[in-house]
């Protein structure tokens, strides 16, 4: 179907390549700051991220960035079509872009859901390939930009793979970010972990270490599943 339902507000996928999908959802119930006024969303497709972190974050402000046009009046729409409508806003530009024009922008959070596959075979349909494929120049200058755009007690959130992960990890330090959270997501409890939740901040601290499970067997969510999402999902 082309609208996903959830319990305070409706996602219209019409024309987006990335639908609603585990990643954002996990992404957008997890991700947090200690006080969350001003919020980035990178990358925001449907708007999903963007909206769940609306209900979540009473008091915030979200800005929410998306490069593929289409997207963007999609995100546009679900926005204006919400309770969130007077505090969310997308821009249809790079988040490169935005930056050079929001120069002395900073945010609490900043959060993406980020084209995962780097060096590999485009997928087909252009839509796709975009919201999908990233060049070599995408993490660095996604890390690079966010450490100039975080309040000093700022989050940056990311949901990638475990290989992608590696990387990123690499150049947040690289640009004196350090590793607050990571947050392993599993299928089952005794299966190995597809993604990583990363939270990144300015000063140094013990990474903390969490673990999502989503099913307990097939087709039965876990307890912990449910109950991060209970808020959202009309299944739960």
């Amino acid at each position: 179907m082309s609208i996903f339902h959830f319990k305070q507000f409706s996602v219209d996928q019409t024309g987006c390549a990335m639908k609603v999908n585990t990643d954002g959802v996990l992404l957008g119930a997890i991700a947090d700051a200690s006080r969350a006024e001003t919020i980035l969303d990178i990358g925001t497709g449907t708007g999903l991220i963007a909206l769940m972190l609306g209900q979540r974050f009473e008091q915030a402000y979200i800005s929410a960035v998306e490069l593929d046009a289409t997207a963007a009046q999609t995100a546009e729409s679900n926005f204006a079509a919400s309770s969130f409508a007077s505090r969310v806003e997308v821009h249809a530009q790079s988040f490169q872009q935005y930056f050079t024009l929001n120069p002395e922008k900073r945010f609490d959070i900043i959060v993406s859901n980020p084209p995962f596959y780097i060096q590999s075979l485009p997928s087909a349909g252009a839509q796709k390939t975009l919201a999908k494929h990233a060049d070599d120049n995408f993490f660095g200058e996604l890390i690079s930009n966010s450490a100039r755009h975080l309040n000093d007690d700022g989050v940056l959130w990311l949901i990638l793979p475990l290989a992608t992960s590696t990387l990123v990890k690499q150049l947040a330090l690289s640009k004196e970010l350090y590793l607050q959270s990571v947050v392993s997501i599993h299928s089952y409890p005794h299966s190995d972990a597809h993604r990583e939740i990363l939270a990144f901040g300015r000063h140094q601290t013990n990474t903390e270490y969490w673990r999502y499970s989503i099913y307990s067997e097939p087709k039965l969510y876990t307890d912990e599943y449910r109950n991060l999402l209970k808020d959202f999902l009309t299944i739960f």
